[in-house]
């Protein structure tokens, strides 16, 4: 292969298929006489391969006369080139070619084909860049100077890529170029060289913003979801039953025009763990009385086990239980191995996925395999959605769950997400206990243990009405609105008495919704604006915007290639050394300023510890007793709770109650004592970042410094891109950093309590329940002394580390760029002056952008606006 057809493949965006031209001995001359026959066998997907014959015909097209067939007008060449384009690439070559005319957009079944030719890489004979397509195409319309923004939050009304798509899909195809070029000198292994490669491969990013969605069964999630993302029939609701131990995530799919299900199982040791804690429960509590909890726990576990096993599981044991024909229909169970199921239509999926994530029906005497207790997570993706892009919408059962995994699991995306929405009935916002419950027991795992910025209380069925001597459409409006106005208010005075609440949230991270999906769809009484669900919509919408992601992308690429032309300079030495101890004296006193403020909230912090050590020390047995012998409770009912309590590591979920964790109430003045310097220290809002923003402050003062030093203003540049990665990397770090740190007082107290827990689980005779309590007591009374200590210790502990990281991250990533920047040239590095001064066009462009559009950007990217590049 010669180097025009590598350059002709990297220019149009199909470098991935420079190894398969090569191993069929493709050179310019037979590449020059490539026929459409011969397409298929060189690039078998369609996108790729309509894309190749596009720019093939137009490169042909340029080197014939004006009076050949190919050099015919825009709109003739877009009409060739549509008869031999499926659907989809009818779309590509429409946003192409900006001349045709728009058309209507159909419904969801459209894919939004999102793909851009790249706009420049190699060079003709003549050492100049050749025009692509798309510059072809702006000749005929240019875009707007403007980042678009839909006019509303339709699903499917952006297929055209907006500026900013274009310019992020443009520059990663330039920087895929330089890459490729970079692969191909001869010193290629060099430091510097392999240090290029490596950011160029660092510039890769797509962060999911996760939406959290909480509710009792019935409550209208799924009906929710679906008219939200403008699936109708994706997840199943009605007469079938939730089940509640299965976690699913609804995604976009944009690399297929397939609905699909990834289904994650359990390990099947997990599950004859868990056949084995649901037999003995059932053993154990078979003597203790015939209670309604009792009578409900039964019914629980003979629902699961019967979805697996019919009736079969009464006569065996968890050893016969755990025979691989029982799983003959799910061999990727046995495989630990997921399983994917692609359909043609929601509606398709949503019947295919039912057996697992739904309970299944007990009626009649053939019961059908229902293999949802053995399925940890569902995935769902939806082909082509929008509003699902860079969102993932979760929804989730309640509270934790008896296996592990799958509790781990919950506790992990509970952390992560960004926004939760808590879903119940209108006529029940207030008084649905368990809908509380749920906000209350998860709110510290969101907040100081999570990064949820906003909690969005949503009340479905807003539609539905009291009977109204007044039965006019108009009267019936006005019933609804005033229904609607008094829950919001209801609903915002009891989040009002929720104190440990808002200690992690406060009144601004609490927004009420009053919606109705029936409406939405129908129209019968409300426009779709007045149901809310458009609020909605809009929310998931700005979710979407990448702005600071494409700003950071570019920003990086502009410093990457101003470093590869720096390089190359031979006019740096005489500043080199004189730049290089400025930037060591600044690194030190900037360094200095970001430690100063971490220590000092490390200070604080062991302050409001060494309290709480005192106050868990003085008042574990009133929390003991709260735990031990609750009000309200018989023995009997209480044996099995606890037996339940001690089996499960200290948590257990009762039927339509609160959760009880022992290991949260030992730990909770320990959370007390810091709750509130948590929240100021790490806010999930980052208004102002971690500790008061210190990170955000660090600057080596490139600006400064390119006015003094202009024979490295390349290099300084470089430094200054380097300066926000670190940044951005840093605020990453902290965000994962201190969940572990705030739940490290609950885990430690679980770590203490394991042995506890093993010795009170094992007893199963007459005293069993005192035995069980004089063992949890005998264990913190003995404990108490050291184990709250050790809590602080940790947490303590944790922060140190975390503050060395910080400071080492700082110190090593800026030192190894300037070691590599300007005290490093390569003279045999390629030219990249063209990229350059694109990119640095396309920076330019959307830091003006950024200006303009500061106040409107959406609170939702608040981790990226955050971390987005700032200037020095």
């Amino acid at each position: 292969m010669d180097d025009f057809v590598r350059n002709k493949l990297t220019e149009w965006g199909l470098s991935e298929y420079i190894q398969k031209f090569k191993d069929e001995g493709i050179d310019k001359k037979c590449f020059d006489n490539l026929n459409d026959q011969d397409f298929p066998d060189l690039i078998l997907k369609v996108g790729p391969r309509v894309r190749f014959r596009t720019s093939f015909r137009l490169l042909k097209g340029g080197e014939n006369s004006p009076n050949q067939e190919t050099s015919d007008s825009p709109a003739q060449f877009q009409q060739e080139c549509e008869k031999t384009a499926g659907s989809d690439q009818v779309v590509f070559l429409r946003q192409s070619h900006c001349q045709i005319p728009d058309f209507p957009l159909p419904g969801p079944d459209l894919p939004a084909f999102h793909q851009v030719l790249p706009s420049t890489s190699g060079t003709n004979d003549n050492g100049k860049r050749q025009l692509d397509l798309q510059d072809e195409s702006r000749k005929w319309s240019s875009p707007p100077s403007k980042r678009q923004r839909d006019s509303g939050p339709g699903l499917y009304s952006d297929y055209f890529l907006s500026d900013e798509e274009n310019i992020l899909s443009d520059v990663k195809s330039i920087m895929r170029s330089v890459q490729n070029r970079l692969t191909t000198v001869s010193n290629q292994e060099n430091n510097l060289n392999k240090f290029l490669r490596n950011k160029i491969s660092d510039l890769e990013t797509d962060k999911r913003v996760l939406v959290g969605v909480f509710g009792k069964t019935g409550a209208g999630k799924s009906s929710l979801i679906n008219a939200v993302i403008g699936e109708k029939k994706l997840l199943p609701s009605g007469r079938i039953s939730a089940c509640t131990s299965v976690m699913i995530k609804v995604e976009a799919n944009m690399k297929s025009p397939k609905y699909e299900a990834d289904i994650e199982f359990i390990t099947k040791e997990e599950w004859k763990d868990e056949l084995w804690s649901l037999l003995n429960f059932l053993g154990d509590n078979a003597d203790q009385g015939n209670d309604q909890d009792e009578e409900e726990d039964y019914l629980d576990i003979d629902e699961k086990l019967s979805a697996v096993y019919g009736e079969e599981w009464k006569n065996k044991s968890p050893e016969d239980l755990m025979n691989d024909k029982y799983f003959r229909e799910i061999p990727e169970f046995l495989q630990h191995r997921n399983k994917i199921l692609p359909c043609e239509s929601a509606e398709d999926l949503s019947a295919e996925c039912v057996k697992y994530t739904k309970n299944g029906s007990k009626d009649g005497k053939e019961r059908k395999r229902w293999y949802w207790p053995l399925v940890k997570c569902v995935t769902v993706r939806v082909p082509k959605n929008r509003l699902l892009q860079h969102v993932t919408i979760v929804d989730l059962p309640g509270t934790g769950d008896r296996n592990k995994s799958r509790d781990e699991m919950w506790k992990s995306v509970v952390g992560s997400c960004s926004i939760v929405w808590i879903v119940t009935e209108i006529n029940r916002a207030v008084a649905e206990k368990e809908t509380w419950e749920i906000l209350k027991s998860a709110s510290s795992i969101m907040g100081n243990g999570g990064e949820c910025q906003q909690i969005h209380f949503i009340c479905t069925k807003s539609d539905h009405v009291e009977d109204s001597d007044d039965h006019s459409a108009a009267g019936v409006r006005a019933l609804i609105f005033k229904s609607n106005m008094e829950a919001k208010e209801e609903v915002i005075k009891e989040f009002n008495k929720l104190h440990k609440v808002k200690k992690h949230f406060s009144d601004e991270c609490f927004k009420v919704f009053t919606v109705s999906s029936k409406e939405f769809q129908k129209k019968t009484l409300l426009e779709p604006d007045e149901t809310e669900i458009p609020k909605l919509q809009e929310f998931l919408q700005n979710l979407n915007d990448r702005h600071s992601e494409t700003l950071n992308y570019v920003s990086g690429a502009y410093g990457i290639l101003s470093l590869i032309q720096g390089a190359q300079s031979r006019n740096m030495a005489g500043s080199t050394a004189d730049v290089c101890k400025d930037l060591e004296e600044k690194i030190s006193h900037e360094l200095e300023k970001v430690r100063r403020p971490i220590e000092e909230a490390y200070m604080t912090f062991e302050k409001c510890l060494i309290e709480g050590v005192k106050n868990s020390e003085s008042l574990c047995d009133k929390v003991l007793k709260s735990i031990l012998q609750p009000r309200g409770i018989n023995g009997s009912a209480f044996h099995k709770t606890l037996k339940c309590v001690v089996e499960n590591r200290g948590v257990h979920k009762p039927k339509d109650k609160g959760p009880i964790n022992i290991n949260v109430k030992l730990a909770s003045y320990l959370t007390d004592s810091i709750d509130e310097e948590f929240k100021k220290t790490f806010p999930n809002e980052r208004k102002c970042g971690a500790f008061n923003g210190v990170i955000n402050t660090f600057s080596l003062g490139t600006e400064e410094l390119i006015q003094k030093y202009k024979d490295v203003e390349l290099q300084l540049i470089f430094l200054k891109t380097e300066e926000e990665k670190v940044k951005m990397v840093l605020s990453k770090i902290i965000r994962e950093k201190k969940k572990i740190v705030y739940n490290s007082l609950t885990t430690t107290m679980e770590a203490n309590m394991q042995d506890c827990y093993q010795k009170a689980a094992g007893f199963r005779e007459k005293d069993s329940l005192k035995n069980m309590r004089n063992t949890i007591e005998q264990h913190v009374h003995s404990s108490k002394n050291s184990m709250f200590k050790q809590a602080k210790d940790t947490m303590l502990g944790q922060l140190r580390s975390l503050k060395d990281e910080i400071l080492k991250t700082l110190k090593e990533t800026m030192q190894k760029s300037i070691e590599l920047s300007l005290k490093t040239d390569d003279y045999s590095l390629p030219d990249f002056k063209v990229e350059l001064a694109k990119v640095k066009k396309h920076y330019d462009d959307l830091k003006k952008t950024q200006e303009e559009d500061t106040p409107q950007i959406c609170f939702a990217q608040w981790g990226e606006a955050a971390d987005a590049p700032t200037t020095n």
